[in-house]
C-alpha cells in the first residue's frame, strides 16, 4: 500500500493529472474510468449532457442519439442512463478511446433502470457520410476545438498528458469538426430532432454561422 501511495504521489508531483493517477473521474454524477487515451471529462461538458436531457423531454420515448467524437463515452453513457429508452450510438476514430468508452461498467445502473448500453463504433467523423447509421433524434458532440495557437495558454499538465488528437485543431481551419457535424446532421437528423455541441468560446459567432 505504501509503495502504491508513493508511486501515486510521485506521479502527481511530476504533473500528471489526478484523474489519471486515480484512474477514475466523475461526470454528471457517474464514476468514469479514464486513462491517457481519453480527455478527462470537464464540468463544462456536463452542460451539453444537461441540455440534451432537458430537450429530450419533448421528443417522447426511446429517442435515437448519436454522439460524435465520444472519447471516454462520458456524454454517451450519461444520456443512455438518464433518458428513458434512449438508444445511443457513439463514434470515435481512436481504437484506444473506444476501448475506454466501451469498458465503462454501469451494469448495476442498467439492471436497475432498464437503460440500454451505448453502441460504440469506429468511424472518422471527417471522412464522409455516416448514412449507414440511420436517422437520429439527437446529435451531440464535444469535438476537438482548441486552436494550436492557444496551446501557450493551456496548463502544462494538460499539454503533457492529455491526447492532443482530442484537443487541438489547426489555426487555419479551426471549425473543421463543426462543419463535419453540420454535414452529418443535415443527413442524419430527424425532422423534429436537435443537436448540441460544445464550442470554443472564441469562435462562437463563426460556429453559429
Amino acid at each position: 500500500l505504501d509503495a502504491k501511495m508513493d508511486a501515486a504521489v510521485s506521479r502527481l508531483l511530476a504533473g500528471e493529472p489526478l484523474a489519471y493517477v486515480l484512474g477514475e473521474w466523475e461526470f454528471y454524477g457517474l464514476p468514469l474510468y479514464v486513462d491517457h487515451n481519453v480527455l478527462i471529462p470537464r464540468d463544462d461538458t456536463c452542460a451539453v449532457a444537461a441540455l440534451a436531457i432537458d430537450q429530450a423531454l419533448f421528443l417522447g420515448q426511446n429517442p435515437r442519439i448519436l454522439d460524435l467524437c465520444t472519447g471516454s463515452g462520458c456524454i454517451a453513457w450519461t444520456l443512455a442512463l438518464e433518458i428513458p429508452g434512449a438508444e445511443v450510438t457513439a463514434v470515435d476514430i481512436s481504437d484506444e478511446a473506444l476501448a475506454v468508452a466501451s469498458s465503462q461498467d454501469f451494469t448495476e445502473e442498467i439492471a436497475r433502470t432498464g437503460a440500454i448500453a451505448p453502441r460504440f463504433i469506429k468511424a472518422d467523423v471527417l471522412a464522409g457520410p455516416l448514412d449507414e447509421l440511420g436517422k437520429f433524434d439527437i446529435i451531440v458532440s464535444n469535438p476537438p476545438y482548441v486552436m494550436d495557437s492557444e496551446k501557450a495558454m493551456m496548463r502544462k499538465n494538460v499539454l503533457d498528458h492529455e491526447p492532443h488528437m482530442a484537443l487541438f485543431v489547426p489555426d487555419a481551419d479551426p471549425l473543421v469538426f463543426y462543419r463535419a457535424v453540420a454535414d452529418h446532421a443535415s443527413e442524419l437528423l430527424a425532422p423534429d430532432g436537435f443537436g448540441v455541441v460544445e464550442i470554443n468560446e472564441a469562435l462562437g459567432e463563426e460556429t453559429a454561422e
